[in-house]
């Protein structure tokens, strides 16, 4: 239970990589606060975590609405206390070729992807700076770092998430905060299970482990950034895709 007294946040927790790591911070022993827009799915996590004999409470928010997530993380402070980790999972995508491109798309995935991270950071910084310990975990894309055709959206918005995590870690590393990024490669998600088979089995094909990813393979590298063992480890992007992109 390496993470037992501590408190984390996850946003986009309702499925897929979101969904894993709010199970598996919970497994080593952490409270966790749930968020994201389907209520339903929420609670339905909460139980479950609940029912594993952790403690787990939802909170409703749109992260591109600024007073969302302001009133949200403000209950969860108040419920809890205090948030010792935040994992910046939320995002969606709006593919297009830039040509074709509409602007509300454009907004849409920046603000989703990007815009929240800084909102979440800002509402539980003070919190973290108040108890001089804390963990910010950022879930960029290997799109961020290698661009992808139809996906400049997304790929600006994961790559700014790479930026931001170390302008963050550089601001707060002296009050033993730590922020780091977790980039997943190809992972089978609700995200990825819109594709056609034969993009899948092209993707494929550019990993050296020969599989798709799972969710639990990035709430793992999620939980070790959260614990001690990565104590001295900050500002860094750790790669989980199979070795899709080395070096």
């Amino acid at each position: 239970m390496k993470l037992e007294g501590r408190v984390a946040l996850v946003t986009g927790a309702s499925q897929g990589i979101g969904h894993a790591c709010a199970l598996a911070l919970a497994r080593e022993g952490a409270s966790v606060a749930v968020a994201a827009r389907n209520r339903q799915k929420l609670e339905e996590l909460v139980s479950q975590i609940t029912a594993a004999g952790a403690k787990a409470a939802a909170f409703v928010m749109d992260v591109a609405e600024e007073e969302q997530v302001k009133s949200g993380i403000k209950s969860a402070l108040g419920q809890f206390g205090k948030i010792d980790i935040l994992v910046n999972n939320a995002g969606i995508t709006r593919d297009q070729l830039v040509m074709r491109m509409k602007r509300s798309d454009w907004d849409a995935v920046l603000n989703t992807n990007l815009t929240s991270a800084y909102l979440c950071i800002q509402q539980v910084i003070g919190s973290m700076l108040k108890q001089r310990w804390g963990r910010i975990i950022n879930i960029t894309s290997v799109f961020g770092q290698t661009g992808q055709a139809g996906q400049a959206n997304y790929s600006a918005s994961k790559a700014g998430l790479i930026g931001l995590t170390m302008a963050m870690a550089r601001e707060v590393a002296s009050r033993n905060i730590t922020c780091n990024a977790v980039a997943p490669g190809f992972i089978e998600t609700g995200m990825t299970a819109v594709l056609s088979e034969e993009f899948k089995q092209s993707a494929v094909k550019q990993i050296p482990l020969g599989r798709v990813g799972t969710p639990e393979d990035i709430a793992s590298a999620v939980c070790f950034l959260a614990s001690e063992e990565a104590s001295y480890i900050t500002g860094h992007v750790l790669n989980v895709n199979g070795g899709m992109l080395m070096g």
